[in-house]
């Protein structure tokens, strides 16, 4: 009996070529609408699945596939005398191999103008059940979902006239893998359509960027995957211009560096080092900025990570050389500053998108067996209801030096105390498990500097030994959330010192 093969893409690069050199090995092709116009455009041998069903497409093409003489064909197991027998019955012939890509739905989606209507017709039905059928019965088909496999199945075919079953195994795990993320996008789409907001099942799909040298250590395997459709604010989404491969250590405190820049709508400067900013500048200029996030802390950026909101020019460059870093990121880097930096052999140059970062993500974070999803924490001050609780109020230069401290502190490991002035970050407490602690590291880092300048807190204050360290190292000006039963304790202490303290009603707790 001669071998039968169906072919229907929407991704039709490469099927031409393979639908030629298997007609050329003996198989009849069947296909469906513009897949069949398009081989027997090209000379190739195809004949259409109404031949195959006796049945027209109907219902603007909705039904065509899904039919007994096609799933008949997919899922008879070769070769089982009842199965073989129902075949000849009904005039079934049996599928041999499988070449099915799926209507581009993620590629509609992601158009801006889409329609809920366009989306919809986008889904595909024929296609999945083929593909899972096909897969299901991998013993007896091979089938194809991705033009990348189109080699190694003709290779096998020439070879040994047929497919080993490793390889239709390893085909069909690609196919379940395949339909699963197909409808993890749609389920993500129908459940944002109909506003769910805590649906009872969770589906998310991410595609291979690569795979990792190891983890955060090197027993650790590891591998970076990106989200479809995510924010193009991400590093998953940035273009690497130079220097060796990211690590998984490099790759989470760029997204650390990135999640604070994007605060700033000035030019500014954020230096990380594991998941923590050691020094933050703002300025009228980027090399301004910079200049001040290295001298906020000279000794912690070295070996760090850097992310700019301004293209880093050849002075820039400079400066950025004359120190060891890992990593610097940035909306753009003129030529001559990419010449300056590639000096370095390692150092990672990286742009991406700062102008169009996806609002409304949820953060997904993982535990053993489990997982935890949360809004992304994007409130600012100007979601807050901000009221000075003190006596005195900031001047205008403590309300500038408070804002970069809030922008600041929500994105420091908890208990998490930065101490600013109206340009730069002065101390950095990160991740301690009390909050004077967090106070005493940072006022210490901040040193004379403390004076005259202002602490931001991610959390209220239990108690008032916070504000009374600040005041005895200098600190003019706090802001925290308030919400403590003990509040009060710590404004009147805040009076007694003379310190303005705002309240903002938001806490930023990041563990």
């Amino acid at each position: 009996m001669t071998k039968r093969a169906l072919i229907s893409v929407s991704d039709k690069s490469g099927v031409t070529e393979f639908a030629r050199e298997i007609a050329a090995l003996g198989y009849e092709i069947v296909s469906t609408g513009g897949t069949k116009k398009m081989l027997a455009e090209a000379g190739v041998p195809v004949k259409g699945v109404t031949d195959v069903t006796g049945f027209p497409e109907i219902l603007e093409g909705r039904v065509k596939t899904l039919n007994p003489y096609i799933h008949g064909g997919l899922l008879a197991k070769h070769g089982e005398p009842d199965h073989q027998k129902q075949l000849d019955e009904h005039n079934i012939q049996p599928i041999d191999i499988v070449c099915v890509n799926l209507y581009p739905f993620q590629e509609t989606i992601a158009k801006p103008d889409v329609t809920t209507e366009d989306a919809i017709e986008n889904i595909d039905i024929g296609g999945p059940a083929m593909l899972r059928a096909s897969a299901k019965n991998h013993e007896y088909v091979t089938v194809i979902v991705d033009s990348s496999d189109y080699t190694q199945v003709l290779a096998e075919l020439k070879g040994d006239g047929k497919t080993t079953l490793e390889t239709r195994r390893k085909l069909a795990a690609k196919v379940f893998r395949h339909t699963a993320a197909y409808d993890a996008m749609i389920a993500g789409f129908m459940t944002d359509l109909s506003g769910e907001e805590n649906p009872e099942k969770l589906t998310v799909t991410y595609e291979l960027k690569q795979s990792l040298r190891y983890g955060e250590n090197p027993h650790q395997k590891a591998a970076f995957y990106s989200q479809p459709l995510g924010s193009s604010f991400s590093v998953a989404r940035a273009k690497q211009l130079h220097g060796k491969e990211l690590s998984y250590n490099n790759i989470r405190d760029t997204d650390a560096a990135l999640q604070i820049v994007k605060e700033f709508e000035e030019p500014a400067a954020v230096a990380v080092k594991h998941m923590n900013p050691c020094g933050i500048g703002a300025g009228a200029t980027i090399e301004e900025a910079y200049a001040r996030a290295y001298e906020a802390d000279p000794t912690s950026i070295f070996g760090g990570i850097v992310a700019l909101n301004r293209p880093v020019s050849k002075e820039l460059a400079e400066k950025l050389h004359e120190i060891f870093l890992e990593i610097i990121v940035a909306p753009s880097f003129d030529e001559d500053a990419v010449e300056v930096l590639s000096k370095k052999k390692n150092i990672r140059l990286l742009t991406l998108d700062f102008a169009n970062g996806k609002k409304g993500e949820k953060v997904l974070t993982s535990v053993e067996g489990g997982l935890l999803a949360q809004d992304l924490d994007e409130l600012s001050l100007a979601n807050a209801d901000v009221k000075v609780a003190t006596k005195r109020e900031p001047t205008e230069e403590e309300w500038t030096a408070l804002k970069l401290g809030w922008k600041v502190v929500k994105h420091v490991k908890s208990n998490a105390i930065v101490v600013t002035d109206d340009k730069m970050t002065l101390g950095v407490g990160a991740g301690q498990m009390n909050r004077v602690g967090a106070a005493k590291i940072a006022l210490e880092q901040a040193g004379e500097k403390a004076k005259g300048a202002a602490l931001a807190s991610d959390a209220f204050f239990p108690m008032d030994d916070t504000v009374e360290a600040a005041a005895k190292a200098g600190i003019t000006a706090i802001i925290q959330p308030g919400g403590s039963i003990k509040d009060e304790d710590s404004i009147k202490k805040a009076d007694e010192y003379g310190i303005a303290m705002v309240l903002t009603g938001i806490r930023h707790f990041k563990h």
